[in-house]
Parts: C-alpha cells; structure tokens; sequence
C-alpha cells in the first residue's frame, strides 16, 4: 500500500484497527510512535547496486488503555510527516513488536489494515546460480507411456 492509498483509506474509517497476519488485532490503544522514510542503498550478491525507499510507520501499545488513535489524527500525522520529511508515494512498512520487531507490508479489506508478512529474497538469482522453481506435475496426472518415460535411468530426470 502507498501513502496515497492509506490517506484515501482514512477518510472513510470512523476508527482504525490493524489485523496481524496471524488473525489477531493489534490492541486498540496502539500508537504510531514513528512516520519515517527509510532510503536503503545496498550492493546485492551479484555486485548490483541497488537503492530503495519506504514510509515506515512504527505501531507501538502501552499500558494506557484509554488511547485511541482516530483516523484524522493519523491524516494529520502523516500530512506533517510528508511536509517535514518531503514524503513522495512510496510504499508503507509497518514495524510492530511481536517477540522482535517485526517488519510487515500493508494491505487494505475494506473495514481494517491488515498486516501481511515480507520475505527475503535473492535479487541476484542469475548472478548466484539459484535454479529456477520448475513446476511439479503429479504422475497420475501423466498417461502410461510418460510415467515410465519418467522412471529412475530412463534419462529424462
């Protein structure tokens, strides 16, 4: 999700809540203790460079049960975030302490943010020698003459 799209989003919401991938909600009385751009310039392992940026928003609960964070003051958050930090469009991560801080992308269903999980990834799989993931077809999907065509010392694995 873009900045562009969680400011659309706000102005429909009466209140906010973030789903965690796992199904539970963030407790409501969480704070957005940080809006941040995060520029990342880094060599991959095929000797590319690379650069990035993101807006990271940092959610954070405490014990003050009272809190809630209203979707106008978000708005206002996030407009002086981008006029102080000269925000573009980007992508938004969300950081959020589980058992370490975790790192999660940013979805949208209509009623709530949800929280989806990142992975890592090689961005240098043809530099690495990483084989492509071939497609598995099970055998009774395959007529009789291609089973045994298949079989171990026939040649064709």
């Amino acid at each position: 999700m873009t900045l562009r799209e969680i400011k659309s989003h706000l102005q429909s919401l009466d209140t906010i809540a973030f789903q965690l991938p796992n199904g539970q909600f963030v407790p409501s009385h969480f704070h957005v203790t940080e809006v941040g751009k995060v520029h990342k310039h880094f060599i991959d392992c095929g000797g590319t460079v690379r650069e990035e940026e993101v807006i990271n928003f940092q959610l954070w609960e405490a014990n003050d049960y009272d809190h809630r964070i209203h979707p106008e003051k978000l708005s206002q958050i996030i407009a002086l975030s981008e006029k102080t930090l000269n925000l573009k469009n980007h992508e938004i991560e969300v950081e959020y302490q589980g058992d370490t801080i975790g790192k999660y992308g940013l979805e949208f269903n209509g009623s709530h943010f949800i929280l989806t999980n990142r992975q890592t990834d090689c961005l240098a799989k043809d530099n690495c020698g990483v084989p492509e993931t071939k497609q598995k077809i099970k055998l009774e999907e395959l007529g009789a003459n291609q089973q045994n065509a298949c079989a171990p010392g026939s040649g064709c694995c």
